[in-house]
């Protein structure tokens, strides 16, 4: 048994059903090990144990974007929460278990903000690994484009710092690619300096959903850049926790985020298309961004997709409106989040975040209660295959969770890119430890 400042557990232990439970449930893990790091030691010491039993290592903080299930090693990160932030460099430093929330909070106090994403009950660097798509996207790019260092352990259990300049390879791998390449014990972030911004969002429900998802499209043409929007639409449960105007109700909603411009012509549009039952978008400090999602919590097992769009045209736009609109499909939820503005700029080729040409993103997923996986990815493929034809035919990192269709991780990369990937793999990671991912193989060689 490794000797770490954090616990270990063995599957006959009290504690490792609980050590091992994340938000996401599609994925059951059943590692030979855990670990529960409280500092980098505790990662290295961990790492360089698999590395002598043969095994693999996985890594869980949350459990939002599960894959493939833990068989060797999971090293749990949640107990290394800490948030440093320096107010006079914008910047913070952030350890490997602490969530969006932690970040988020910590940068307000001093009238800053981290680039995070729409919930902050996520782990903030599995969110960056997958490349990060900010709430504030495009006024200020990926998240992962404001990473200035990275502590990471790779997989001959060395503790390494990488910074653009130093280990560029390794830094650019990491960031986008997932957790193939290392245990990241934390991270240098740029802020920004926002604290008052305009946002919120507003429901509709029945017959007035068409036309609202035609108005949303419709208007994103003038959408300027410090305005980041999205839209979504799910049959609603008829839940006591559930609002009364939408419970049980087939419903829409519209996000809109801006720290500048006014709200006023997102507004008039949508409201001309229909009366929203719900919401409403003004003034707000920033530390509440994750009411304009108002994602859930509580831990649930869920089978999701996703895929890059370019611009939609008429034709595009009324394939999604027969989908999610009022006659749309109950058997998922679906989210089409507007790219383009700064995310579509690459800064410097720091990162590997490669698909920066999407105009959007759609994603769609199902709670698994009540319905069989295999009947939720069906009814989801029907809605990625009638809007094939604006596909991309590429997928945003970030959103991938369970094990997921063939080639779905390459999609992500052009073929350049993912050779230089397998290739950065070979050196650092020549056995695969790190395999508990969409995997990334080793180069040949």
């Amino acid at each position: 048994m490794p000797a770490t400042q954090g616990p270990v557990f063995v599957p006959s232990d009290d504690g490792y059903e609980e050590e091992i439970a994340g938000y996401n449930r599609i994925v059951t893990h059943r590692p030979q090990l855990v670990v529960g790091a409280e500092t980098v030691e505790d990662i290295a010491t961990a790492v360089q144990y698999a590395g002598r039993e043969g095994l693999s290592v996985g890594v869980q903080a949350t459990g939002h974007g599960p894959t493939v299930p833990a068989d060797g090693v999971l090293i749990t990160t949640h107990r290394m929460r800490d948030v440093e932030v320096d107010p006079q460099a914008r910047t913070a430093r952030v350890a490997a278990g602490a969530q969006g929330s932690d970040v988020l909070a910590a940068a307000a106090s001093h009238g800053l903000a981290p680039l995070g994403g729409s919930t902050g009950a996520t782990g903030f660097i599995g969110y960056l690994l997958g490349g990060g798509l900010p709430m504030l996207g495009r006024q200020f790019g990926y998240a992962a484009d404001r990473v200035r260092s990275i502590d990471v352990v790779t997989a001959d259990g060395t503790a390494r710092t990488v910074t653009p300049d130093n280990g560029s390879d390794l830094f650019w791998a990491l960031l986008g690619a997932r957790g193939n390449f290392g245990v990241v014990a934390s991270v240098e972030v740029d802020l920004v300096p926002v604290d008052e911004v305009i946002g919120g969002s507003l429901a509709f429900v029945g017959k007035e959903a068409d036309a609202v998802i035609r108005a949303y499209f419709a208007w994103l043409p003038s959408c300027p850049d410090d305005v980041s929007t999205s839209i979504a639409s799910m049959q609603m449960p008829d839940q006591p926790f559930i609002p009364e105007p939408i419970r049980g109700q087939r419903t829409v909603q519209v996000r809109f985020l801006s720290t500048g411009s006014p709200e006023t012509g997102f507004v008039d549009a949508l409201s001309a298309a229909g009366s929203p039952v719900l919401g409403a978008v003004g003034p707000m400090r920033y530390a509440d961004v994750a009411t304009i999602h108002n994602e859930p919590t509580t831990p649930t097992v869920f089978a999701g997709r996703n895929g890059l769009l370019r611009e939609l045209d008429e034709a595009g736009v009324e394939v999604l409106v027969a989908h999610l609109g009022s006659a749309g499909d109950d058997r998922y939820l679906a989210e089409v989040r507007h790219l383009g503005g700064a995310l579509a700029v690459d800064p410097g080729g720091r990162t590997c975040i490669d698909r920066r040409d999407g105009a959007l993103t759609l994603y769609t997923g199902t709670p698994l209660y009540g319905i069989d996986e295999d009947t939720a990815v069906a009814a989801q493929h029907e809605l990625h295959s009638a809007i094939e034809p604006w596909s991309l035919g590429a997928v945003n990192t970030m959103f991938l969770t369970g094990a997921g269709r063939p080639g779905e991780l390459e999609s992500a990369f052009t073929p350049e890119a993912f050779q230089r990937l397998r290739d950065i793999k070979r050196q650092y990671d020549p056995s695969n430890m790190f395999r508990v991912n969409r995997n990334i193989t080793p180069a040949a060689g």
